[in-house]
């Protein structure tokens, strides 16, 4: 069975460190150690890495594997997800959501 990769791009409005920092920090408080996640990761953009084909566009970059699609979508409605939505999003200029489905 094929797991599901959720990786979320952020563009900000606000990107000082502070800003940038606060929502790597807010990705951690609230949107890992939930049920179905097999793997969790975020952080800032590598801006070091220049080569033509990197998107640059973004300033934090969230990744998370669900075992399954239904733990995806339970996560999508859990408190914590929609407390993260509700402090942050107002400093959000874009967000781009890439899901796939992915084995190992």
């Amino acid at each position: 069975m094929s797991q599901l990769s959720h990786n979320v791009f952020f563009t900000l409005k606000d990107q000082s460190e502070e800003k940038i920092t606060g929502l790597v920090n807010a990705c951690h408080k609230y949107l890992k150690n939930h049920p179905g996640v097999v793997f969790f990761a975020a952080g800032r953009l590598g801006e070091e890495f220049q080569r033509p084909v990197n998107d640059q566009a973004f300033q934090v970059a969230l990744h998370v594997v669900f075992e399954d699609k239904d733990a995806h979508d339970a996560y999508q409605t859990i408190e914590d997800h929609l407390t993260f939505i509700a402090e942050n999003k107002e400093n959000w200029e874009q967000v781009r959501v890439f899901d796939s489905y992915v084995t190992q």
